[in-house]
C-alpha cells in the first residue's frame, strides 16, 4: 500500500526570477532552493508529483531562435515545450536528487516527458489569447503573419506578439507510467510548462499542436489520474484573499469547494491571477480528488503545519490531508 500522493504545481518565474539573464547557473540554482521546498513535502510522508511552469523559458527560447532565423530554421511551439520541459526536469531531477541524499532520503526520481491531448475542437482554436514570445516592430510582425499564417496582437504599447490557443486539457497519455513511477516511490516530475499540446487525429495517432497548456488545468487533470490526496498551488501570495486589494480584504484560511465556486462566479478571483487556481482546485475536487492547498513558496512549509496558506476541500468539517501531515499522522 502506497503512501499518501501530493501533487504541487509552481510558476516557470521559480526557476527564472525577475531581473535575472536565464543562464543555467541561475536556474540551477534556483532549482535547488525550489528542490528544498518538494523534499519538505516527502519528509512529511507524501510521494511526489512534481509540475512547473515554463512561461520564461519558452520566451527565451523562441527569442533565441528569432536572432537564429536567418540560419537555422525554428521549431514549432510543441517542440520548444517538449524541449523546455526537458531542461528544466533535468535541473530540477538533480537538484531533487542531491537534496534527498543531503538528507539521507533513499529515494529515485525520474522526469516524465509528458504529452497532453486537447480537443482540437476546442473553442480556444478558434480564438487565440495566449501571447508568447519576444516583441516584433510592425514590419516584422506583418511578414511572420503572412508567411508562418500566426496571428499577432499589440502588447501595451511595447510591439506586437504572437498570440496561441489555450485549450483545456483532456487526457494524459503517459498515465499509467506516472502512476507506476509513483507506486514504486519515485519522485516523478511530468507535465512542464502544463505538457505537450498533442490531439488525436480522425486514424486515431497523436499530433502535435501548436498550443499552450495551463500548467494548473494540467496539475489538476494529473493529480485526479493519480488519485492524489493534497494538491499544492504555489503562488505569489501565502493565502486566497476575498477582496484583494481593498480596504476589506479578508485572508481565507479554509472554504468549501462551493463556497469557492460562489466566489469565483461572484468576481473575486480574476481570470488573470488567481482565477485559473480557483477553477483548477475546483476541477480537482469535483472529479474526485480531496484538498487543495494554495500558498506561497515562502509559507510552503508553515502551510505544510497548518499556520498559512488557504485550503480548499470537498465539504465543511471534510478530510484534512494537510491538518494530519502537520500532525504527523
Amino acid at each position: 500500500m502506497r503512501k499518501k500522493l501530493a501533487l504541487i504545481a509552481f510558476g516557470g518565474n521559480a526557476m527564472l526570477e525577475a531581473g535575472e539573464k536565464g543562464t543555467a547557473r541561475e536556474q540551477y540554482r534556483n532549482a535547488q532552493k525550489a528542490a528544498q521546498l518538494m523534499v519538505e513535502i516527502v519528509r512529511k510522508g507524501y510521494e511526489l508529483i512534481i509540475v512547473h511552469g515554463n512561461g520564461p523559458q519558452v520566451g527565451n527560447l523562441l527569442l533565441q531562435m528569432e536572432a537564429a532565423a536567418n540560419t537555422i530554421p525554428a521549431f514549432p511551439l510543441d517542440v520548444c515545450d517538449a524541449m523546455t520541459e526537458g531542461s528544466m526536469g533535468y535541473m530540477l531531477e538533480r537538484a531533487v536528487l542531491n537534496e534527498l541524499r543531503k538528507r539521507s532520503i533513499d529515494k529515485e526520481v525520474a522526469t516524465v516527458l509528458t504529452q497532453v491531448v486537447v480537443d482540437r475542437e476546442d473553442k480556444a482554436f478558434l480564438h487565440p489569447t495566449k501571447p508568447i514570445g519576444p516583441f516584433y516592430n510592425a514590419f516584422r510582425a506583418a511578414q511572420l503573419k503572412r508567411e508562418n499564417k500566426w496571428q499577432m496582437v499589440e502588447d501595451a504599447g511595447r510591439g506586437f506578439r504572437r498570440v496561441v490557443p489555450s485549450p483545456l486539457p483532456i487526457d494524459i497519455i503517459p498515465k499509467r507510467a506516472i502512476r507506476a513511477l509513483v507506486e514504486r516511490g519515485v519522485v516523478t516530475i511530468a507535465a512542464g510548462g502544463g505538457g505537450i499540446p498533442v490531439f488525436i487525429n480522425s486514424s486515431g495517432l497523436v499530433e502535435g499542436v501548436e498550443a499552450v497548456i495551463d500548467k494548473d488545468h494540467a496539475s489538476a487533470l494529473i493529480a485526479r489520474e493519480a488519485r492524489a490526496e493534497l494538491f499544492i498551488i504555489l503562488t505569489g501570495v501565502d493565502r486566497v484573499w476575498e477582496n484583494f486589494g481593498k480596504e476589506n480584504a479578508r485572508p481565507i484560511a479554509r472554504m468549501d469547494v462551493e463556497q469557492a465556486r460562489r466566489m469565483l462566479e461572484a468576481g473575486q478571483f480574476p481570470p488573470g491571477s488567481m482565477g485559473p487556481k480557483i477553477v483548477a482546485a475546483i476541477d480537482y475536487i469535483n472529479g474526485g480528488g480531496h484538498e487543495v492547498m494554495i500558498t506561497s513558496a515562502e509559507k510552503l512549509k508553515a502551510a505544510l503545519a497548518g499556520r498559512s496558506g488557504t485550503i480548499i476541500h470537498r465539504r465543511r468539517g471534510g478530510h484534512d490531508a494537510a491538518a494530519k501531515a502537520s500532525k504527523g499522522e
